[in-house]
């Protein structure tokens, strides 16, 4: 049990608004104990900066070293069964405006139908935080929110990816709710209920606006991914959606970005902002113009110019997309691609003769064209033909293309990993032993900046250290698709979250951030004991100070390991137990001009020396990933901070600097306000 925290100075406000557990007595970490730095406490005199805040707090820094960091605390945290609560991918976001994130939670085996609110069977859930003095603990809400609400008046609209954002600027979040559709077919596609946004009434009742922007032919597709961004920067929140397609030999369909009108209606604007690709042809695929298979968006401003850049990433193997705003081109278009010039479609490893399929074709081909690069096989070619039904995973004229060459991507998320002030990306990858190396596997693409265009660099694990080692010393399947950037030991350096899917020996991988920006691998039994896991998302759920993690379950291979599955698709909560250290969160609300949530804010925090950046995420990854709106910094020893500023994203990209915040809390920022609010100090 967590011991109460040990108060040396002499003070009246909440637990929670003291930066202790708000669910004193439910963790396992060593007692903290909070003091005044010297010279810290609030007076009367009206010169002070910090005149009406909340004391002074200072703890000792928790680094992470051989400490256990998680709990699994999920039979407390569910109100139901935890063998009901099911899903693979998971957002998280305040729906009520309590201070608390709550959590969306969706199954893929919904879809194609509407829910089924049968015990067991249900795909859709929406969770309201009701942390109290048990501890971390949500309760089912999803009825009650009319979330699941029809346009035929029914009830249980399937839904695959959410992400929040304050689409109407009313001062709460609203949710994206998008389908991903079964079939393409336009026979079978209008049968589903199209992709919705869901009004929130402030107090998490959600309710259908008068139209149904995502129910056109080009909108009502299968989509796979969502991202809220203000691309335009006119203070009203936009979507950019990527599509993909189900089926072998299905023909990849365009992403579309839609224009918001701050009342809840979105209009297609893909084309009139450059956004266009061509038509499907092997040339236009092998120069990478075609439309991909879309498995994850995200939108972020990787070169600091304050302009909304559009990412995408592909399955196939196929090119990742970057698309680079801040332009005024052909029609006055805002984007154009770059993902050539930039770096970001592919790694540099071309040398298709590791794939093992590659070798035994030369084999078996000795006079094809470049088998005489092969060297013998690495494997018994007999075994792996059979293995695929007789024949190998290999086209022999165009797997050696550079389109071919690349990963299947389905995390991309954007953070500051290296503290230079500007966005890098991790990207999840699927790969598979008899591929090999030149199908991109997981990695860091560091931002170099660029005059012009970024430059990325891709930093694979024998490099960074994000890397992982079999039990049987032997590459297996990798299942990267999920995961996600946060500072689990408030050292002021980012760490980083792979939830690993689906095949036999894949898990939950938790890697801290070392020194000499490096990473090392969390043991299990330190770190995140979870198997076959499938969606991640990340929040300091229980307001204690440190960041918390909730994965999801997938059980899709589990014929090829049964013994590593569940029998559903559990969902798990890991606690944070490590004593918290020094932070401060950051709430951000947008006003004159900036969109309400602040998505695309850039905020620098300076505190020991050391300045962190960040950007308030719309949502990004495969099924949609989300963590919570508010921004976390961990400030290692430091007690105080120097200063926060923000660049609200507006038409004149407001800058704004505050240089009386508070550590050690959870701290509101509002756009034109000089003064600091601490919404959990009562």
């Amino acid at each position: 049990m967590r011991r109460p925290l040990l108060m040396i100075v002499s003070f009246s406000c909440s637990v929670a608004a003291c930066g202790a557990n708000t669910a004193a007595g439910t963790s396992d970490a060593a007692s903290v104990t909070d003091t005044a730095p010297s010279g810290g406490e609030t007076t009367d005199d009206a010169s002070d900066p910090f005149l009406g805040a909340p004391p002074a707090l200072c703890r000792a820094a928790s680094i992470w070293s051989d400490q256990k960091a998680f709990s699994d605390v999920t039979p407390l945290a569910f109100s139901v069964d935890v063998t009901q609560v099911t899903g693979t991918s998971i957002s998280a976001a305040d729906i009520n405006g309590d201070s608390f994130p709550d959590l969306s939670i969706r199954s893929a085996s919904g879809q194609g139908k509407r829910e089924d609110w049968t015990p067991g069977k249900r795909s859709i859930w929406l969770l309201k935080n009701v942390t109290g003095s048990k501890g971390m603990q949500f309760s089912d809400v999803t009825k009650a929110s009319g979330l699941t609400t029809t346009r035929d008046g029914a009830d249980g609209r399937e839904m695959q990816i959410v992400v929040f954002g304050d689409a109407d600027n009313d001062g709460d979040v609203d949710m994206f709710c998008g389908n991903s559709m079964l079939s393409d077919q336009t026979k079978d596609q209008f049968k589903q209920d199209s992709s919705e946004l869901m009004l929130n009434d402030g107090k998490g009742h959600f309710s259908l606006p008068p139209t149904a922007s995502f129910a056109t032919k080009d909108l009502r597709r299968s989509l796979g991914s969502a991202s809220f961004v203000d691309y335009d920067r006119d203070g009203k929140l936009d979507l950019w959606l990527g599509y993909m397609t189900w089926g072998a030999g299905s023909t990849p369909i365009p992403d579309q970005l839609v224009q918001g009108n701050g009342a809840g209606d979105f209009l297609a604007t893909t084309v009139a902002e450059g956004l266009a690709t061509t038509t499907y042809t092997q040339s236009h695929v092998e120069e990478g113009s075609a439309p991909h298979h879309t498995w994850c968006t995200a939108a972020c401003d990787v070169d600091n110019d304050g302009e909304p850049d559009l990412l995408t990433t592909s399955y196939g193997r196929d090119f990742n997309t970057f698309w680079h705003g801040g332009f005024k081109g052909d029609g006055n278009a805002r984007f154009v691609q770059q993902m050539h010039e930039s770096h970001l479609d592919r790694d540099d490893n071309d040398d298709w003769t590791t794939n093992v399929n590659a070798q035994c074709y030369c084999h078996d081909n000795p006079t094809a064209d470049e088998c005489a690069k092969c060297g013998p096989p690495e494997v018994d070619c007999v075994q792996l033909k059979a293995a695929f039904g007789g024949t190998y995973r290999w086209n022999h004229p165009t797997d050696r293309k550079p389109y071919r060459l690349g990963g299947n991507t389905g995390l991309l998320t954007c953070a500051d990993i290296d503290n230079d002030g500007d966005l890098d990306l991790v990207e999840g990858t699927i790969v598979h032993p008899d591929v090999g190396p030149s199908s991109d596997p997981t990695r860091i693409l560091r931002n170099d900046g660029g005059k012009d265009i970024p430059q990325f660099t891709h930093l694979h694990g024998d490099v960074s250290g994000l890397q992982r080692t079999w039990a049987n010393g032997q590459a297996d399947d990798v299942g990267d698709m999920a995961g996600a950037v946060f500072d689990f030991d408030n050292d002021g350096r980012q760490d980083v979250l792979i939830a690993s899917s689906d095949y036999p020996g894949t898990h939950a991988l938790l890697f801290h951030q070392k020194a000499d920006g490096t990473f090392e691998e969390v043991p299990i039994d330190l770190g995140i004991d979870f198997k076959h896991s499938h969606g991640a998302t990340v929040a300091d759920f229980d307001r204690d100070g440190d960041l918390d993690v909730v994965l999801g379950h997938s059980t899709m291979r589990c014929n090829l390991s049964p013994s590593e599955c569940f029998k559903t698709e559990e969902v798990h909560v890991f606690r944070n137990d490590l004593a918290p250290g020094n932070y401060v969160q950051i709430q951000l609300e947008g006003t004159g001009g900036s969109n309400r949530s602040a998505i695309g804010a850039h905020v620098w925090v300076k505190a020991g020396g050391v300045t962190q950046m960040a950007e308030v995420s719309g949502g990004y990854g495969l099924f949609g990933q989300q963590n919570e709106l508010v921004l976390h910094f961990g400030l290692g020893s430091a007690c105080a901070i120097d200063e926060v500023k923000v660049r609200w994203p507006d038409g004149s990209l407001t800058t704004q600097t505050w240089n009386n915040v508070r550590a050690n809390y959870l701290v509101k920022l509002t756009q034109g306000e000089a003064k600091p609010a601490y919404p959990l100090v009562k």
